[in-house]
């Protein structure tokens, strides 16, 4: 199956983008902790590159730990500034704004020494769809300033949000790039919901799922769904149909109904701490 996806507004989104840049003092680029190389687009370090930089780690508690700090410090080392955080609970928000400081110091050092004192530090949220940037907005300013949903795409508009004397955040719609020279990446990004549902073969992802968890993290199919990890990935997700009883008229296997169920489990952290990718 061939994963690509690049609807028409992701192209006017990039180029209000590149002239928002001027405004900004700081890019902060959201990641899936899962996925960390696969959700990262390319173009953003193309786009922000004479400005600082910080990468948010998000939705680390769905991925293994071990893994999360490995990846913080392959991001530290490409000079990078890094932290590691949960939108959605609000863990490791509180380490942002020190960061978000270091990184800017020159700038505000720059602006004591003009006599300008106090001016926030102007920061782009950046990141493709679907990886949680305004849920981390709602979060970090503690109000609903955004519209959140689950699909990928529902942040249209440009907003300031202004959170303190120090630092202002623009969200910015998700955006992906128009090609995936890499399918593994397609692919991976289709697995965590980056890509819409609705243009995908369901059953084929849930087929690639399993083959990565058979690879990387095979007990997780044996505790959740009772599945032999030794089978087939067809004959996993039959055995899977069977656990939750995904079955039609006439004893017939629901194969959609048992790969809908799984990629919710796998999306939402029920199968357990799964990083898909390595350093």
């Amino acid at each position: 199956m061939n994963y690509q996806w690049y609807p028409g507004h992701m192209t006017k989104a990039k180029r209000q983008m590149q002239e928002d840049l001027k405004l900004i003092d700081l890019v902060i680029e959201l990641v899936d902790a899962r996925v960390p190389v696969s959700s990262r687009n390319p173009d953003i370090d193309t786009l922000g590159k004479n400005k600082a930089r910080l990468i948010l780690l998000n939705k680390a508690d769905l991925a293994d730990e071990r893994e999360n700090q490995k990846w913080m410090e392959h991001f530290k080392a490409q000079g990078y500034y890094a932290v590691k955080v949960n939108s959605r609970s609000g863990a490791g928000l509180k380490s942002i704004q020190p960061v978000v400081q270091e990184a800017c110091r020159e700038k505000i050092e720059r602006d004591r020494k003009r006599g300008i004192m106090n001016r926030p530090v102007r920061a782009m949220v950046v990141g493709i769809p679907n990886v949680g940037k305004s849920t981390f907005i709602n979060s970090y300013a503690g109000k609903a300033c955004t519209k959140t949903g689950n699909k990928p795409g529902v942040t249209k508009g440009k907003q300031w949000i202004r959170l303190n004397k120090n630092l202002e955040l623009l969200d910015t719609p998700g955006i992906l790039w128009p090609k995936f020279e890499d399918q593994q990446v397609g692919l991976h990004l289709a697995m965590i919901g980056s890509i819409n549902d609705e243009i995908l073969n369901i059953e084929e992802l849930a087929l690639e799922v399993i083959r990565c968890l058979v690879k990387e993290y095979p007990e997780t199919l044996a505790q959740r769904y009772q599945a032999d990890e030794s089978g087939e990935p067809l004959q996993i997700l039959e055995q899977i149909a069977g656990n939750r009883n995904c079955i039609q008229k006439g004893g017939v296997l629901d194969y959609a109904k048992a790969s809908g169920i799984l990629l919710d489990e796998f999306r939402s952290g029920k199968l357990g701490r799964i990083t898909l990718e390595r350093v």
